[in-house]
């Protein structure tokens, strides 16, 4: 008998019994890949988002065992309110015994619940997870690879490179007050990224969602770095990096957006070149840069080649259309 017990507050062993889940699925699925650690994990099912709510559940054997996890993150900004994005791991030794499917059903009623009308998931270019969703009715929307940089044989001549007008900016953690404004004004050019079939909606940012959103990162002890370009008080374009919290290997890539007026002029390469720079310089433990870029976005992988990116995996997005409840 396996039952999905919700969890409104994470213990200490609820978070280990997840980890321990985790860690072996992606084991099983992505070997080469490193492991969350524990700590990671605890922040990621504990720290409080700001423009979204998650719902967790355990599903536990009659002995108590825990045989997998579900999340299900609900997007409550006005653009994505109509989003639910899941997270599902199965330990190894349990999958084809209808754990994931029942794990599914309890995430699906919910959404439904929710008033959602579309849920997504990743999974790894090859393997069980793609499988599994093709097989629940989940549709393929997207596919994206994954691109790795060597930090120390990067070709960061770029940042060298002379840009009349503009000048380079760089924080850590919250932007500074003065830039808060310009700066949400340039996130809200990822509104035209490539998202393929995907039903992602629109995100509108805010000074205020800005800071909230480097203030979760801050909660789950994770580090955010940004560079940019600034013209004339404008962000032109920016890149960060994220080494989340006990990190001491990988950094990965968040957003690299440059503004639309102010496509044309290499200012991508241009910060994310110093980008490389400034973690040689203030975090020279970081040996590697992790990205990922949709397939069809061919700009921004010219723009990763250059700096010496080569392919790593591939992941593909699933979206299942929920009829209304």
């Amino acid at each position: 008998m396996i039952t999905a017990v919700r969890l409104t507050e994470v213990s200490t062993e609820d978070a280990t019994a997840w980890h321990a889940v985790v860690a072996a699925s992606l084991a099983s699925d992505l070997p080469e890949e490193p492991r969350p650690t524990f700590e990671q994990v605890h922040a990621q099912l504990t720290v409080v988002g700001r423009d979204n709510r998650r719902l967790l559940w355990l599903a536990t054997a009659a002995d108590g065992a825990v045989l997998g996890v579900a999340g299900l993150r609900l997007f409550t900004s006005p653009g994505q309110s109509h989003l639910a994005e899941l997270e599902l791991h199965v330990a190894p030794d349990q999958r084809r015994s209808a754990v994931g499917s029942h794990l599914l059903a309890t995430a699906v009623k919910a959404a439904q619940a929710e008033q959602r009308h579309s849920l997504v998931a990743a999974a790894p270019g090859d393997g069980p997870s793609g499988a599994f969703c093709a097989a629940h009715g989940f549709r393929r929307v997207l596919a994206l690879d994954h691109l790795l940089l060597d930090v120390a044989h990067a070709d960061d001549a770029e940042a060298d490179a002379e840009h009349p007008g503009y000048e380079l900016a760089d924080w850590t953690g919250t932007v500074p007050d003065e830039l808060a404004e310009a700066f949400a004004a340039a996130k809200n050019a990822m509104n035209d990224m490539p998202t393929g079939d995907w039903d992602y909606g629109s995100q509108t940012w805010t000074a205020d969602r800005v800071r909230a959103m480097a203030e979760v990162l801050a909660d789950r002890g994770d580090l955010l770095l940004t560079t940019a370009a600034l013209h004339k008080g404008e962000v032109a374009g920016y890149t960060e990096i994220v080494i989340r919290a006990g990190e001491t290997r990988r950094a990965l890539q968040y957003d690299t957006v440059v503004v639309h007026a102010h496509r044309g002029h290499g200012l991508g390469l241009w910060v994310k070149a110093e980008m490389v720079r400034r973690l040689r310089g203030e975090h020279p433990g970081i040996v590697e840069i992790e990205t990922d870029n949709a397939q069809d976005n061919t700009h921004m992988l010219a723009v990763n080649r250059r700096l010496g990116f080569r392919f790593h995996r591939s992941t593909h997005e699933y979206q299942l259309d929920l009829p209304a409840n």
